[in-house]
């Protein structure tokens, strides 16, 4: 019995000599932010909840506020793209290529740049047939928002990247 346990705990032994650990939610050098991103972003709203989850961040809301902020971020671009890149023989679409583009810059006070105009570019290419129309569009939207959580994570790890301001 004793030699079944030892076996069954030496994984964990394991990944605990190795300093293996979670990721853990990153270090700011901020306690402010104000995210200048327009309300109908889907990005900016996932952008603003994982901030706010941190539990290391204040998100400022109020535009008024926004110089109050220690950091602005700005959004430049926030754009989705559709666009065709296979035909079959009949001139029918047979594949989409889709992408979101997010083009922000980052600032502290008196406009003093932190981050300077930064473009992440996600895409994903994506098989097309008019017979499952509707399950390519669920499956358009499901790419879509996975490419969306990618660069929330990267602008995430952009932002614990600045050591001072």
């Amino acid at each position: 019995m004793q030699r079944r346990t030892l076996l069954l705990l030496a994984p964990a032994w394991g990944l605990a000599g190795c300093g293996f650990q979670l990721r853990q939610a990153p270090n700011f050098a901020f306690n402010e932010i104000y995210v200048a991103i327009p309300e109908q972003s889907t990005l900016g709203t996932e952008l603003k909840r994982q901030l706010a989850a941190s539990g290391k961040v204040t998100v400022v809301t109020d535009p008024k506020r926004a110089a109050e902020a220690q950091v602005v971020l700005e959004s430049l671009v926030d754009q989705r793209e559709k666009v065709v890149v296979g035909l079959n023989a009949a001139g029918q679409v047979r594949e989409f290529q889709l992408r979101i583009r997010f083009r922000f810059r980052l600032r502290g006070r008196e406009a003093k740049p932190l981050i300077a105009d930064t473009e992440l570019l996600q895409q994903r290419d994506i098989s097309y047939n008019e017979s499952a129309a509707l399950a390519k569009e669920a499956e358009e939207a499901l790419l879509y928002r996975d490419m969306q959580s990618d660069i929330v994570q990267q602008v995430l790890r952009r932002l614990a990247a600045i050591k001072e301001l």
